[in-house]
C-alpha cells in the first residue's frame, strides 16, 4: 500500500505526517458533502439526496447517511423523507464554519489534545512536541473559523476546485 504524507512546517522545524493529517474521515466526509450542498443550494432550490450525494462525492450511501443524521441532530441540516426529499442546510452557509463542523463530528480533542497522546499535556507538564504543537494547533483553530462554507462554496464555483478524489 502507497501511503500519501503531508509536510508541515512551523518555527523551522518540519513534520512528516501521514494524510489526512489531522481530521478524521468522518470529519473530511461532511465538510466535503456540505460544501457540495453549499455550492448546490441556489441551484437546488430545495432538498438534495443523499444517494447523489454520495454518488457524486464517491462516499458510502450508509456512511454519509448516518452523518447527515448527526447534523441534523446539531441543527446544521434540515432533513426530509419522502419524494423530492433529501436534505438542505437548515441556517445559511454563511453562519456555518469549518471550525462549527469539526466541534460536531470530532469534537474539541483537535484544540486541545496532545499531539502524542499523553494526559495532562500543557504548559506545566508539557510533552517533547507541545511547544510546536500547540502553535500550529492555534494557527489550525484560527483558519477553521475564519472562513465559512458560503466563502468556500464561492470558491469552488469560481476556481473550479475539486470535492471528489
Amino acid at each position: 500500500m502507497v501511503e500519501k504524507y503531508s509536510v508541515i512546517s512551523d518555527k523551522g522545524v518540519r513534520y512528516l505526517i501521514s494524510q489526512p493529517p489531522i481530521l478524521s474521515k468522518s470529519c473530511n466526509y461532511t465538510l466535503r458533502a456540505l460544501l457540495y450542498l453549499a455550492t448546490r443550494e441556489a441551484e437546488a432550490g430545495g432538498y438534495i439526496g443523499i444517494r447523489q450525494i454520495a454518488l457524486e462525492l464517491e462516499i458510502s450511501f450508509s456512511f454519509l447517511a448516518k452523518i447527515f443524521q448527526k447534523l441534523a441532530q446539531a441543527d446544521i441540516v434540515l432533513s426530509y423523507r419522502g419524494p423530492g426529499g433529501g436534505v438542505a442546510l437548515a441556517r445559511p452557509a454563511n453562519t456555518i464554519t469549518p471550525l462549527d463542523i469539526v466541534r460536531i463530528i470530532d469534537g474539541e480533542a483537535l484544540f486541545t489534545g496532545c499531539l502524542l497522546g499523553l494526559p495532562d499535556c500543557g504548559d506545566a507538564q508539557p510533552c517533547p512536541m507541545h511547544q510546536y504543537w500547540s502553535g500550529l494547533r492555534d494557527k489550525l483553530h484560527h483558519m477553521l473559523e475564519s472562513v465559512n462554507l458560503a466563502e468556500l462554496a464561492q470558491q469552488i464555483r469560481s476556481e473550479g476546485l475539486r470535492l471528489t478524489p
